[in-house]
C-alpha cells in the first residue's frame, strides 16, 4: 500500500486561483496526496500566486523565505510555485530561490503529477508553456471529494482586451472558452456532490463563446442550460467587461430565476481621458447607459465595480469624474486600489502620480463607496430574501450564509443546516453583515 503524502496549498488572489487550487489538489490526489492545512505536516507545499497587485513577486519570495527552516528540517519536502507569478517569472524564481523544486504556470497545472515524479528523483521541474491539450479535460476524471453548498467553475480563461495596466493577457494568454457540454458535465457533477450555487469564472467571463450544439454558445445560453440542472438553485458569474455585456445576457438577468440579482461590472475610471489611456474601449457615458439597460431588465440588481486610483497622468478633474460616476451608479459593493506598476505593461512606462496624492484620493473614493455600501445594506432591513446557508457561526445555534444579493447573513434560528436555502426576513444591518430570522426553508 502506498504511503499517503500530504499537500499544503496557499492560494493568493482571485476566485479563479481558488478554483485552480482545487483542481491542483484533485490532480495531486491522483498521485497519492491528501490536503493538509499545516505546512509543517506537508510533503509538498504549493504557492498558487497572483501577479495583479503591487510587489507580487517579492511577496512570494518573502513567503518562500519562511519555509527555508522547514526545508532544512525536512530535506524531502518539495516546494513549488504555481500561478501567474510563476508564469511571468519562472526561470527567475528558480535562480533566486534554490529551495524551489518546481514552477508551473496556470495553464500547465494538470501536469503536476508528472512534475512531482521528476522532483522526487532529484530534478528541478519548470513548465510555463501554453500547452495544446485541454487541462480541464485532462483533470475531469480525477478523484473528487464531497463539496459544500457553493462552488466556483471556470468557463473562460485569458483576455484579449490588453488594458494598459493589466498583466493577464501575458500570464493567462488569449481568451479561451471551454466547450459548453464540458461545463455542464462539471456542473452536474458538482450538484451531485452537494453544490447548490455555482459561480461561473473567467478573466472576461461574459466574452464566453464555448463550442456547443448549434455553434458557439454565449454566456447567456450557457446560463439558461445550467438553470435546467435539477438541484442547482443559484447561478452567478464574474468578472465581466462592459464591452461584452450583450443583449441576451442583460435579458437573462430579468428572466432567469436562478441567475442572482448581483453583477460585478468593473469600469476602473469615470474619466474618458483616462479610460482611453487605459485602453478600456468604452466611455463613462457608455457605461452609464449600459447600467440603465441592466437596471431596466432587473430593477433590484445590486451592482459592484472596480476602481483604479492614481492611474498615470490622472488629474484632480479626472478623479472627480470617477467620483461623479460612482455617485451616478450608486454601487452596493466596490473594490478600489491605488495604481501600481506591472512590469511589461504600457502604463508602467508613463509619468506616475505621486504616492501621497494616490493615497489621499483613495481615501476619498473609499469613503464614498463605504457610504453607498452601508446604505444598500441598511435598505435590506425589513425585506425577505433568499439565503443559502454555508456554515455554522461563532455563536451556538448561529448559521451564516449569503443572500441573493451576496450579503453575508447570520441567523440564530435552530434547525438550519449548511446547504439549506431559506427565506429570511432581514432584521438588522451591521458593519459587514445582516441579521435575520428564518421565515421558511
Amino acid at each position: 500500500m502506498t504511503d499517503v503524502k500530504k499537500l499544503y496549498i496557499k492560494t493568493y488572489g482571485c476566485q479563479m486561483n481558488v478554483y485552480d487550487s482545487e483542481r491542483m489538489a484533485e490532480a495531486m490526489g491522483g498521485a497519492g496526496y491528501v490536503e493538509t492545512q499545516e505546512p509543517s505536516e506537508a510533503d509538498m507545499i504549493l504557492l498558487n500566486t497572483c501577479h495583479i497587485r503591487e510587489k507580487a513577486a517579492e511577496k512570494v519570495y518573502s513567503e518562500l523565505g519562511r519555509f527555508r527552516a522547514l526545508k532544512v528540517e525536512k530535506p524531502d519536502l518539495k516546494i513549488g510555485v504555481a500561478g501567474c507569478v510563476a508564469q511571468a517569472e519562472g526561470e527567475e524564481i528558480m535562480r533566486r530561490q534554490p529551495l524551489v523544486d518546481l514552477v508551473v504556470g496556470p495553464q500547465s497545472y494538470h501536469r503536476l503529477p508528472e512534475m512531482e515524479v521528476r522532483v522526487r528523483k532529484g530534478e528541478k521541474a519548470l513548465d510555463t508553456d501554453f500547452p495544446a491539450e485541454d487541462k480541464f479535460d485532462t483533470l475531469r476524471h480525477r478523484p473528487k471529494a464531497a463539496r459544500g453548498p457553493t462552488a466556483f467553475l471556470t468557463v473562460q480563461e485569458g483576455c484579449d482586451k490588453f488594458c494598459a495596466f493589466c498583466v493577464v493577457p501575458y500570464t493567462r494568454g488569449a481568451e479561451v472558452s471551454r466547450p459548453a457540454e464540458r461545463v455542464l458535465e462539471e456542473a452536474r457533477d458538482l450538484v451531485a456532490r452537494g453544490v447548490r450555487e455555482i459561480t461561473l469564472l473567467g478573466q472576461n467571463v461574459n466574452a464566453y463563446h464555448g463550442a456547443g450544439v448549434g455553434g458557439d454558445w454565449s454566456l447567456a445560453r450557457l446560463i439558461w442550460a445550467l438553470s435546467d440542472i435539477e438541484g442547482l438553485e443559484r447561478i452567478r458569474f464574474t468578472t465581466s467587461h462592459p464591452n461584452d455585456m450583450q443583449d441576451d445576457l442583460i435579458a437573462a438577468h430579468g428572466e432567469c430565476a436562478k441567475l442572482m440579482p448581483y453583477l460585478h461590472l468593473p469600469v476602473q475610471s469615470g474619466s474618458d481621458r483616462i479610460l482611453k489611456r487605459m485602453n478600456r474601449g468604452h466611455t463613462a457615458d457608455g457605461y452609464l447607459r449600459l447600467i440603465e439597460r441592466i437596471r431596466s431588465a432587473r430593477p433590484d440588481i445590486l451592482l459592484s465595480g472596480d476602481f483604479i486610483v492614481g492611474f498615470p497622468e490622472e488629474t484632480e478633474a479626472d478623479f472627480q469624474a470617477t467620483l461623479d460616476l460612482i455617485e451616478a451608479v450608486n454601487y452596493g459593493y466596490a473594490f478600489s486600489f491605488k495604481y501600481s506598476t506591472r512590469p511589461g505593461t504600457p502604463a508602467a512606462e508613463r509619468p506616475q502620480v505621486d504616492e501621497a496624492v494616490k493615497s489621499e484620493r483613495l481615501q476619498r473614493l473609499q469613503a464614498l463607496i463605504t457610504r453607498q455600501q452601508r446604505a444598500a445594506q441598511d435598505a435590506m432591513v425589513g425585506r425577505t430574501v433568499g439565503v443559502l446557508f454555508e456554515k455554522a457561526g461563532r455563536l451556538p445555534g448561529q448559521m451564516v450564509g449569503k443572500s441573493d444579493y451576496l450579503h453575508a447573513v447570520h441567523v440564530s434560528d435552530a434547525g438550519a443546516h449548511p446547504g439549506d436555502l431559506a427565506q429570511v426576513e432581514i432584521t438588522g444591518s451591521g458593519s459587514n453583515s445582516l441579521a435575520g430570522r428564518i421565515v421558511a426553508i
